[in-house]
């Protein structure tokens, strides 16, 4: 039997354990991304390490979340980021030059190596065919310090694409149709490899925003081949030398199996307030549209903004409908200026931002009150945007145009009775401008690196006691998301470096006291449903709970990269063996667990919990190295010890 594209990479990578579904493996990581939401804390864990310099391929710090700068804050921790990668061997990209994953597709992605970000839309980069993946910002770090890294061995789910996308269809609805199939969680350990000859007819850019919003659908990564299209894409960036020719066997296998004809796709929408929540745009046409956003770091290329563009020539946007313009980098910007795609956004009535997340993680650009907001983003959960009991509609460029024209939901193809449709090709050679880039040099490393008041050492956390008394001080539901557990927004992303001041905002979209209640109660226990920590790699999710006393988790089910911070931050993340049992623990319900640093330490799986003078049964499926972490109260405290 032949191999997969997956398999091949993983092969070639591999350090430990066996490509065997849910058995834990350790990867060698060629090239690590941080952007400055998660970087900060992340390169205070790198100086805790005490390592001279970082000992990857290619390490990136990226300068793109907390871009507004309202006080000093922003711009200290942009500063110290900016001097402790001169100092530490890693290439820094400033505010305003681009979103992490565009920029990192075109400076620095290469087929066939591996890529750790600590952001959980890393896999944008199976646009280059890399099989990259999010994290935490702690095994971010330690894959900078040269360390393997380990997560679970991913079932690959084959998925052939036949077929080429008919006018007015673009490729967010190819994963917006893997979402209406999947949801957010029917891809949960698994890597998405695309396959098939409809993946010739796929730009490098239409892979990116399916690699991207393969995020949403769970799973660890995405992979796709590198052909005549990753080739074409790397010589108009000047980085021909980096290309490989890599694809599955012809006879490869794949543990699930699926197929989309391209052709028969029509355009969809995913409505409020989930990626999974997908219709056709047809079943929702007509609903009011207030504001418009093309861009964040999906739909922000260069193909995306010039067809939006050609769509608005010699137009304009309804007068009741906001439209905002987000460039995914400043090269995408130039590349349109220079194509004369500039002149008919604005002309159009757009709202031109840097290149930044801006609205996507709430950093302006909120949506008013009762207003419905259509976006090209890859999120749309409940309040992300900033506004509560927001209306966020997640769609393609050619569906958002239309509704920005039209100022309500419009199917595309309408637009067709109009005009033709403006099928964009990708440059043969792109303006590329890499000034504004400070590349790691040894010649940068005697850099003194600059800390601002806003920086704030790493709080200590102590070891697993040998038995555990806490209370249930919250009970949630299915889908919690890290940005419902710990949310972005103007106000707070500045606090990222600040563990203390950050702390008071987490839950405080399900319980406005919940910090000050962890104040009055030594040890915490959460309670969640199915799929608890979906979406965004923030390890704060992780880290801002520890710090306020909260130390087991007990969930139906966890998400893959919040279950690896937990255990990072000394959290125990166990899980229900009978999921009934969660009906019968309440808030305020207390907790005992005997001897539970005896069991963790003998390697047992199941761990009884008492719960109001009752046993439930919960398990702990971690591996040693995660057991080691939970032992010594968190992974820096334990790789320290090994590092003497």
């Amino acid at each position: 039997m032949g191999k997969n594209l997956t398999h091949k990479i993983l092969e070639s990578h591999l350090v430990e354990g066996k490509l065997i579904p849910g058995e834990e493996i350790g990867i060698k990581i060629d090239q690590t991304l941080l952007q400055d939401a998660t970087g900060t804390m992340a390169m205070l864990e790198f100086e805790a390490l005490g390592l001279e310099a970082v000992r990857t391929q290619c390490s990136v710090q990226y300068v793109d979340h907390n871009i507004l700068q309202g006080d000093h804050k922003n711009a200290d921790d942009h500063r110290y980021l900016q001097t402790a990668s001169m100092k530490y061997g890693i290439h820094f990209s400033p505010p305003g030059n681009g979103i992490c994953h565009q920029v990192h597709l075109e400076r620095f992605g290469e087929p066939g190596k591996t890529l750790l970000g600590a952001d959980s839309h890393t896999p944008s980069a199976a646009g280059v065919s890399m099989f990259a993946m999010g994290a935490g910002g702690l095994d971010v770090v330690l894959a900078m310090a040269g360390r393997p890294y380990y997560f679970p061995c991913p079932k690959v789910l084959g998925v052939k694409l036949i077929g080429e996308l008919p006018d007015w269809v673009s490729a967010k609805d190819v994963v917006l149709e893997m979402l209406r199939r999947y949801d957010v969680k029917g891809c949960l350990g698994k890597v998405i490899e695309y396959y098939g000859p409809g993946v010739a007819t796929l730009t490098v850019t239409d892979r990116l925003t399916i690699g991207n919003m393969g995020t949403e659908l769970g799973a660890t990564s995405s992979v796709f081949p590198s052909d005549h299209q990753t080739l074409a894409f790397l010589q108009a960036q000047g980085r021909e030398g980096a290309w490989v020719e890599l694809g599955p066997d012809p006879d490869a296998t794949y543990d699930e199996y699926d197929e989309i004809d391209l052709s028969s796709l029509e355009p969809l929408i995913a409505c409020p307030s989930s990626p999974g929540n997908v219709k056709p745009v047809r079943e929702v046409a007509g609903v009011k549209v207030h504001q418009v956003i093309i861009g964040s770091c999906v739909n922000s290329s260069f193909r995306d903004l010039m067809t939006v563009a050609k769509v608005l020539e010699a137009r304009h946007v309804n007068r009741d409908t906001f439209f905002h313009v987000n460039p995914g980098s400043r090269q995408v910007l130039e590349n349109v200026a220079a194509q004369g795609g500039l002149i008919p956004l604005l002309a159009a009535g757009a709202r031109l931002h840097e290149s930044g997340c801006m609205g996507c993680i709430g950093m302006g650009q909120a949506p008013g009150t009762g207003q419905v907001s259509l976006r090209t983003f890859p999120r749309n959960f409940p309040g992300r945007s900033g506004t509560k009991d927001d209306q966020v509609y997640l769609c393609s460029p050619e569906t958002a145009v239309a509704a920005a024209l039209k100022g309500m939901i419009t199917d595309p193809r309408d637009l067709g009775a109009e005009m033709a449709y403006p099928r964009v090709q990708e440059l043969d050679t792109y303006l590329i401008d890499t000034s504004s880039i400070i590349f790691a040099s040894p010649s940068l490393r005697d850099t003194e690196v600059i800390r601002g008041p806003n920086i704030r050492p790493l709080p200590a956390m102590e070891p697993l006691p040998e038995s555990l008394e806490a209370e249930v001080l919250l009970k949630v539901g299915d889908n919690i998301s890290t940005d419902t557990i710990m949310p972005a927004g103007s106000d707070i992303l500045p606090l990222r470096s600040n563990i203390e001041a950050l702390s008071q905002y987490a839950y405080c979209r399900l319980d406005h006291d919940f910090a000050t209640r962890c104040k009055k109660t030594e040890a915490v226990v959460i309670v969640g449903g199915e799929n608890y920590g979906q979406g965004s790699s923030r390890e704060h999710a992780a880290l801002a709970p520890r710090y306020l006393g909260v130390q087991v988790k007990i969930a139906k089910s966890f998400a893959r990269i919040h279950k690896a911070n937990l255990c990072n931050f000394g959290i125990l993340p166990l899980v229900f063996k009978d999921p009934s049992d969660y009906e019968g623990i309440a808030e305020h319900s207390k907790i005992i667990l005997k001897d539970i640093r005896r069991r963790l330490d003998r390697g047992e799986r199941e761990i009884p919990v008492e719960v109001g003078g009752r046993q439930i049964m919960t398990l702990l499926d971690v591996s040693d190295r995660q057991r080691n972490y939970l032992l010594a109260g968190g992974a820096l405290n334990s790789v320290k010890e090994e590092l003497g």
